[in-house]
């Protein structure tokens, strides 16, 4: 059919009800019934034409999808994540196709790589990983995209906690690396080895990874989001080891980074760094008011870790001076986890909120009083439990960088005291029931 036939072809098409037309903020869709689609697919089959037009539909996907990891590190993040949720079942549809088809097995498994940031930075992890291993089970050839496939799958796997299948996964992925001079390979299984280091507690190993993978970063002069959160987590390494004041240099160098590129998405993780700081350093107005951007600007990408991270800090800080608010929010943190994988990673440092915020809210309210509050944190859903969390926090003012109180304290005294801090609360206490 000529190009420019099309529009009036597919019109004609609408105006006949064998294409249906939808419009949902402010992108026109057009659809096919299931059973005109089976029709048409059945004569695509009698012709020979299927796998032709279904890759031709996997090789725009796959542009797409590259589309989509380039501009992931830009101010066209929002869009990228709504574009995106928007083409799942096509990009769904072209990852069945590449892995039905033994000549597109490696197609497969830089598609599913390449989706890296969906998996990870909105709240897809679950699937992520499921497309992964099919692809890496696919194809076990050494090449650079299995080298892809394997660094992003040890990522997503980490994050659901579970390090044994992650570690064996970036081994391997270094080792291929290695051998086959994949300089890039190397640099993304260093950095999620040491992502791997940090959530198992291993904080002089997850440091010096951090600062290996980075310079390999820098000497192959890369830098998008996946290098920001190098810098992020080396930012959490630090200051879990007991330097706030290095934690708090490398988070304004962050922010600096993101701001330059318009990137959001490591930037929250960097302002959830930058509120356990204010937090260890007992500047509860600060931690609330970073802790409650990082939430909203997770919430605005689904992205479950970024917001359940921030929810449990939030909740640490409610604590103080609602223990029944915050025994709801643990609950509501504790719906969210099981949807990721394994609460707080099973990680003692990155645990510290949600242990001192149960230690307080049991103490205040008895036994029977944190389980019933607990229980009704874990029937909201992530939208509700998002805006309870937010309920009573301003938002963080533009250009706000206040220097904590007092000296950076060290090594174990980096750990807070669970007793109250006064000076700041979140918002108003919300009415409670008789105590037990």
């Amino acid at each position: 059919m000529p190009a420019e036939t099309m529009v009036d072809v597919l019109a004609d098409l609408v105006d006949k009800s064998v294409v249906l037309c939808r419009e949902a903020a402010g992108t026109v869709r057009y659809l096919l019934l299931d059973t005109v689609r089976d029709y048409g697919l059945g004569w695509l089959r009698e012709l020979g034409e299927e796998r032709r037009l279904r890759g031709r539909h996997r090789d725009w996907y796959l542009g797409f999808a590259t589309w989509g990891e380039m501009e992931w590190f830009s101010a066209r993040q929002a869009e990228v994540s709504a574009s995106t949720e928007r083409e799942l079942a096509n990009l769904r549809a072209a990852l069945e196709f590449s892995l039905e088809v033994p000549e597109e097995f490696r197609t497969g498994q830089y598609l599913a790589a390449s989706l890296w940031f969906f998996w990870v930075g909105c709240g897809r992890l679950a699937e992520g990983r499921y497309w992964l291993e099919r692809a890496l089970t696919a194809d076990s050839s050494p090449t650079g995209q299995r080298a892809k496939a394997l660094w992003v799958c040890g990522y997503v796997s980490i994050l659901q906690g579970d390090g044994t299948a992650a570690l064996g996964m970036l081994h391997e992925c270094r080792a291929q690396a290695l051998e086959t001079g994949n300089a890039a390979a190397v640099a993304y299984a260093v950095h999620r080895m040491g992502c791997g280091a940090l959530l198992s507690d291993d904080l002089p190993r997850a440091k010096a990874l951090f600062e290996e993978a980075l310079g390999h970063y820098r000497t192959l002069g890369e830098l998008n989001s996946n290098v920001i959160m190098a810098e992020v987590e080396l930012a959490m390494a630090v200051a879990f080891l007991g330097d706030l004041e290095g934690g708090i240099e490398v988070c304004e160098r962050i922010r600096e980074t993101c701001e330059d590129h318009g990137e959001r998405w490591a930037l929250a993780y960097a302002l959830y760094t930058r509120a356990v700081i204010a937090w260890l350093q007992e500047d509860p107005c600060l931690a609330a008011e970073l802790a409650a951007e990082c939430v909203r600007i997770n919430h605005a990408f689904r992205d479950l870790v970024g917001i359940v991270l921030g929810i449990e800090l939030l909740a640490a800080l409610t604590a103080s001076h609602d223990a029944q608010e915050a025994a709801v929010l643990q609950g509501a943190a504790g719906s969210i986890w099981d949807a990721v994988g394994l609460p707080v990673f099973g990680s003692r440092y990155f645990g510290i909120p949600h242990s001192r915020c149960e230690e307080l809210s049991r103490a205040q309210l008895g036994r029977a009083g944190y389980e019933r509050a607990f229980a009704e944190g874990t029937g909201l859903d992530l939208d509700s439990a998002v805006a309870r969390a937010l309920d009573g926090c301003p938002p963080a003012p533009a250009g706000h960088h206040r220097r904590p109180r007092g000296p950076a304290p060290v090594g174990d005294s980096a750990v807070p005291d669970p007793r109250p801090v006064s000076g700041c609360h979140r918002g108003p206490a919300r009415p409670r029931s008789a105590p037990d």
